[in-house]
């Protein structure tokens, strides 16, 4: 069974948008029309990366950036390139993009690895 996370429409170029299902935390970025998800946890120390709510990115909306340290990740990879993580990766999450809508199986929200 698939779990409805958004809209495509919800999420504009250079925006990302937080969420919290069945007590597990996640984060969507959407970068040149490509949409990428992630744990919303930082491999540092394991704390959520937003400031305020669905602040996930830099002042120039390039990186994601981590709230705890400033650590930042590449948005198509996950890839921390500086802070105390570098070298490591946000946790990406499987998706279904069907007409529209991203969803995520419920069996991936059930995984002991999600945060």
């Amino acid at each position: 069974m698939m779990v409805k996370l958004f809209g495509t429409h919800e999420l504009k170029d250079d925006c990302a948008k937080g969420f919290e299902i069945e007590g597990k935390r996640l984060f969507a970025v959407r970068k040149k029309g490509e949409i990428h998800l992630y744990w919303n946890r930082c491999p540092h120390l394991g704390t959520p990366l937003e400031w305020e709510e669905d602040k996930f990115l830099d002042g120039d909306n390039a990186l994601i950036q981590c709230a705890t340290h400033g650590a930042l990740f590449q948005i198509d990879s996950g890839k921390c390139l500086v802070g105390p993580c570098r070298g490591k990766h946000l946790q990406p999450v499987p998706f279904e993009l069907a007409d529209g809508v991203v969803s995520v199986a419920e069996a991936v929200l059930k995984r002991p690895s999600a945060i």
